[in-house]
């Protein structure tokens, strides 16, 4: 039933553009035929092709794939921010990684994407109190991607999470729209309290690789948070963070940090 719901847009110019690098693929590279078709051209619309990825990459002796793909396409087809969220995230790493050579490739290969679309589906299962479902899909996130993003956790649109290995991102952290983050990137807690505990992530923030971000504080939107640092207290916006503990080093440099990815300090030494 849900198949039937999932139903391709009018004009869906990601969708087109992911179709036309997959035919393009195969015949540059026809041993690729088969998982291409598989997980884009035999789809009539991007919803159907992740809720495919998203089976073919988690199943397991515990749960099929045949039900795991329901799942995902009942979650997309109810909730509609999935898809815009997902075809955010998917201009994003097109946008700023320069691995990133076609639209395609994150659906296809980039672990970062993918882990993130299986947590919005966890996160959209929390939401309508099917927590220990969401559960197993983040487990298994993590065993798959080595990635660990709790399911309760409120994640914008336009992520980009490059290279993406051991990315931790708590229960009740919140992170914004167009939001860049490296490898072994920490969103956690500092205690066991009860309330929130994990930081708050605004729009438009660069975080570096290695860096850890604990508590319950805020980021400004557009501030830059440098590789390896620890930040235990809020950053205002558009400021460059750096150091262990972190400090404010300096301006941003540019208006939007997560867009330009631009991690050098440019002399800026933290005190």
């Amino acid at each position: 039933m849900a198949k039937e719901q999932l139903r391709p847009r009018s004009v869906d110019p990601v969708w087109t553009r992911i179709q036309d690098d997959a035919r393009e693929a195969v015949t540059a590279e026809p041993l690729m035929g088969g998982m291409v078709h598989a997980t884009v051209l035999h789809h009539n619309s991007l919803e159907n092709a992740l809720a495919y990825r998203f089976a073919f990459k988690l199943e397991s002796s515990e749960m099929s794939a045949q039900i795991l793909r329901e799942l995902a396409e009942e979650a997309l087809a109810a909730d509609k921010s999935l898809g815009e969220a997902a075809r955010a995230d998917l201009v994003a790493v097109y946008e700023r990684d320069p691995a990133c050579h076609r639209l395609m490739q994150p659906l296809i290969f980039f672990k970062g994407f993918q882990a993130v679309q299986a947590y919005r589906i966890g996160n959209f299962l929390w939401r309508e109190g099917r927590k220990d479902l969401a559960y197993f899909i983040q487990a298994r996130v993590s065993e798959i991607f080595g990635i660990d993003i709790h399911p309760a956790a409120k994640i914008g649109k336009g992520l980009m999470i490059d290279h993406a290995h051991s990315i931790v991102i708590g229960e009740t952290a919140r992170v914004g729209d167009n939001v860049s983050m490296l490898h072994s990137v920490t969103l956690g807690g500092t205690g066991k309290e009860d309330d929130i505990r994990h930081p708050n992530i605004g729009d438009g923030v660069l975080i570096g690789a290695g860096a850890k971000v604990l508590g319950n504080i805020s980021i400004g939107h557009c501030s830059r948070i440098a590789a390896g640092s620890v930040v235990l207290h809020d950053v205002p916006p558009m400021k460059t963070v750096a150091g262990v503990p972190a400090k404010i080093v300096g301006e941003a440099g540019c208006s939007q940090p997560s867009l330009a990815m631009d991690q050098i300090l440019n002399g800026l030494v933290a005190d």
